[in-house]
């Protein structure tokens, strides 16, 4: 999920922001018209009342035009975190755009995680959303903290190591 601000904003970075947007001109170029082949095509077969190709092309495209209003409600709300401005502050608490070097205290190992919005999420990548548990248990913490958060497991312990920009 995005960071929601009391106005009603979404933060997003301009890289989340453009991959909305390329999302949006995407459903709104390829897929629809695709969708809308799939359509005619179905209905060449005639009867409507039996026709699977045509239920399941009207569902996509559903399904379709809902993600379209969803996309583009997001854009209209849209805030984009001025990278430029981190940069110039002090990295001394972990929040939205920065990249965070841990130590998971009970098994002595050392991880590093982007914190990103929801749009750029990729844990395989290391980019973790900012709505995540994790995220948000490590948001607002400084270098050199102990954070605890709760798993299932149980309790793990992380030990923030060091704060970058994302890019470094």
């Amino acid at each position: 999920m995005e960071k929601k601000k009391e106005d009603g904003k979404i933060r997003l970075t301009r890289e989340g922001y453009q991959k909305l947007e390329e999302e949006l001109r995407y459903l709104k170029t390829v897929k629809r018209k695709e969708i809308a082949d799939k359509i005619s095509h179905a209905l060449s077969f005639g009867d409507l009342s039996e026709n699977a190709e045509y239920e399941a092309a009207k569902n996509e495209q559903a399904f379709i035009e809902g993600r379209i209003l969803v996309l583009e409600e997001k854009l209209r709300r849209a805030e984009i975190v001025d990278e430029e401005e981190y940069a110039q502050e002090d990295l001394d608490r972990v929040r939205l755009g920065v990249r965070v070097v841990l130590e998971n205290l009970d098994k002595g190992k050392v991880v590093e995680y982007s914190i990103v919005d929801s749009v750029e999420a990729d844990p395989s990548a290391q980019k973790i959303s900012f709505e995540s548990p994790l995220a948000q248990a490590l948001i607002g913490h400084a270098r050199g903290e102990v954070v605890e958060i709760k798993v299932p497991a149980g309790v793990v312990r992380y030990r923030i190591v060091d704060i970058r920009r994302k890019e470094e």
